[in-house]
C-alpha cells in the first residue's frame, strides 16, 4: 500500500497522521538495516570460522634414549670390526664420511646394534625401538600438558621405514586407550620430510572441524634398516642416521590459544617425484649381492637444490614483507635489462638460467624470518642452505649443534633444532620461525611458525642437561685424530691395521 492510499484511509487528524508517518519511516529503516545486519553477520561468521581453523602447537616432546645407547668413537670402531665386507678403501671412505658429517660422539643407536645383531634384525627389534620412544615422549607430553588421552581427536604417525600389522598408530591407541572414533593416519615411506607432511594433514583437518586436539608422532626406525654390504652410496646411511623422535600436541581450540607455544602461519610442499633424476637419488634398494640398504645417489645435491628453489618461489611471497618483494622485483628488472644490453642472444640467456648453483638468494629472508629451523641432513646441507639464504653463523648454530649432539634423526630433526632455540631462550612472542626439510621422493617442505608467548627455556627438554655446554669450542670428530693414519696406508696386507679393522 502506497503513502497516498494510507492518507485516504486514515482520519484527517494531525496526530494520527504523524503516527502513521513515523511508523512508515521506521518500517523503511528496518527493511534497509536488515540486509546490512545480515551481511555483517555473514562477515563475522566467516571471521569466526577462520579463527577456529588456526593450527596451534600446545607442546612438543623430543625423545632422548638412555645413555647406554650412545655411539662413541670406540664403539663405532667395534661395529666396523664386525662387518666382514669392508676393505681398506671402504675404511678410508668411512673415515672421511664420519669426520665430515658434523656428527659428534653422543648420538644414539638402536639396541640391536649394541647387541651385535645389526645385520640380522628381527621384527621385534623395530617394534621395541618405537615403543620405547612412544612410552617416553608421549607419556611426558600428556603429563606436562594435563591432556587426557580420551580428549585426543586425531592421531597422525609417520615412521617411514617400518610397516607392521597392527600399525604403529594402533599400538599407540591400544597403549593409551584412545577413543574408538579417533581419526587415524599412519604414514610410511615419506622420508626425512614426513613431519611437515603430517602437519599438513592436521592443518587440513582443522580447516573443516572445530575444537579438535591432534597428536602427531614422528620418528624413524633404524633397527631393521642397517646395511651390511660395501656399496659406498649405501654405507653412508649407516653413518648419518641416528635414533630420535618427537611427539607434538596440536589444537585449533580457541580456549587453548593462550596456552599455545606457536601458531602455524603457512606451509608449502614441493614434490619432484615426476623427475626420474630426483626420484632415484634417495631410494631403498638391494645391492648386487641382494643386501637391502638405502641408496644416496650423486644427483642428490642437484635434486635438493631444485626442490629447494621451487619451494622458496612459492613460500617467499607468503612470508616476506611487501617492501622486500618490491625491492627484489626492481633489482631483478635492472639486472635483466643490463644483461639484455650486454648480450642480445636471448637463447644463450635462457640456456644459462637452468644451471643449478649454490649461490646467495637475491631475497633477504631475514626481513620476514627471525629464526631458521633447518633439517640436519648433514653438514653440507646446513652449509648449502646457509649460503643460499645468506645466513650468519648465529642462524645456523641450532642446526649445527643438533647435528653434533643428536645426529640426523630423520623426520624428527626439526623439532630438536626448535628445542635448542627454546633451551637457549631465543624465542620471543611475535617472532617467526622458518622450518625447512628435505625428503626422499624428492621432496622439499617448509612452513612458518609465529611464537605465541615468550619461551624462556623454563620447560625441561632434551637439551636441559647439556645446553650450557653448547656451542662447544670445537666440533671436530675424534675419528680424525685417532684414525687419520689410515689415509696413508696403501696396501692393507702389509700395513699394521688395528684388530677392529682387520
Amino acid at each position: 500500500m502506497t503513502l497516498p492510499q494510507i492518507k485516504v484511509l486514515i482520519p484527517k487528524h494531525k496526530h494520527t497522521l504523524s503516527f502513521f508517518l513515523s511508523l512508515y519511516m521506521d518500517l523503511i529503516t528496518l527493511l534497509t538495516l536488515l540486509p546490512a545486519l545480515y551481511l555483517c553477520f555473514l562477515i563475522w561468521n566467516l571471521f569466526d570460522q577462520k579463527r577456529d581453523q588456526e593450527c596451534y602447537i600446545l607442546d612438543y616432546q623430543c625423545y632422548k634414549p638412555s645413555d647406554d645407547r650412545k655411539l662413541g668413537t670406540e664403539f663405532c670402531g667395534k661395529v666396523i670390526k664386525r662387518s666382514q665386507s669392508l676393505g681398506l678403501d671402504e675404511y678410508k671412505f668411512l673415515l672421511k664420511a664420519i669426520v665430515s658429517s658434523g656428527i659428534g660422539e653422543q648420538t644414539y643407536a638402536p639396541r640391536n646394534v649394541f647387541d651385535g645383531r645389526e645385520s640380522n634384525p628381527t621384527l621385534i627389534d623395530g617394534i621395541v625401538e618405537m615403543e620405547e620412544f612412544f612410552n617416553d615422549s608421549i607419556e611426558k607430553l600428556l603429563s606436562r600438558t594435563g591432556v587426557n588421552p580420551s580428549e585426543i581427536d586425531v592421531l597422525v604417525v609417520n615412521i617411514s621405514m617400518l610397516a607392521v600389522l597392527p600399525s604403529l598408530s594402533s599400538r599407540i591407541i591400544n597403549k593409551y586407550k584412545l577413543r574408538h572414533d579417533i581419526k587415524v593416519y599412519n604414514l610410511t615411506g615419506m622420508g626425512c620430510s614426513a613431519s611437515l607432511i603430517s602437519l599438513d594433514i592436521v592443518k587440513n583437518i582443522f580447516k573443516s572441524q572445530r575444537n579438535k586436539l591432534a597428536l602427531l608422532v614422528t620418528s624413524e626406525s633404524l633397527s631393521p634398516n642397517w646395511y651390511s654390504g660395501n656399496e659406498r652410496s649405501m654405507i653412508l646411511a649407516n653413518c648419518l642416521f641416528r635414533c630420535g623422535g618427537c611427539a607434538i600436541l596440536l589444537t585449533n581450540k580457541r580456549t587453548l590459544k593462550h596456552k599455545s607455544m606457536f601458531i602455524l602461519k603457512c606451509l608449502v610442499r614441493t614434490h619432484h617425484g615426476a623427475r626420474d633424476e630426483a626420484y632415484g637419488c634417495c631410494i631403498q634398494k638391494e645391492d648386487e649381492q641382494g643386501r637391502l640398504g638405502f641408496h644416496l645417489g650423486k644427483t642428490l645435491p642437484k635434486a635438493a637444490t631444485r626442490a629447494f628453489i621451487d619451494n622458496l618461489r612459492v613460500i617467499s611471497p607468503k612470508i616476506l614483507p611487501t617492501r622486500e618483494l618490491l625491492r627484489f622485483f626492481v633489482v631483478y628488472l635492472i639486472k635483466k635489462i643490463t644483461m639484455l644490453g650486454k648480450n642480445n642472444n636471448y637463447n644463450t640467456l635462457k640456456a644459462s638460467s637452468g644451471v643449478i648453483t649454490t649461490t646467495k638468494s637475491p631475497l633477504n629472508f631475514k626481513t620476514g624470518v627471525d629464526h631458521f629451523c633447518i633439517h640436519t641432513g648433514g653438514k653440507a646441507v646446513i652449509d648449502g642452505i646457509g649460503i643460499s639464504l645468506d645466513l650468519a653463523e648465529y642462524d645456523l648454530e641450532p642446526a649445527r649443534m643438533t647435528l653434533h649432539r643428536f645426529g640426523n634423526t630423520s623426520a624428527s630433526s626439526l623439532w630438536y633444532v626448535l628445542g635448542y632455540m627454546e633451551a637457549k631462550k631465543r624465542l620471543r612472542k611475535g617472532e617467526r620461525v622458518f622450518m625447512i626439510s628435505f625428503g626422499a621422493g624428492f621432496k622439499c617442505n617448509s612452513c612458518l611458525w609465529e611464537v605465541m608467548r615468550d619461551l624462556k627455556g623454563d620447560q625441561e627438554n632434551v637439551w636441559a642437561d647439556c645446553i650450557d655446554n653448547y656451542p662447544p669450542k670445537s666440533l671436530s670428530n675424534p675419528f680424525m685424530e685417532k684414525y687419520s693414519w689410515i689415509n696413508d696406508v696403501e696396501d692393507e696386507s702389509t700395513a699394521e691395521i688395528p684388530d677392529f679393522l682387520k
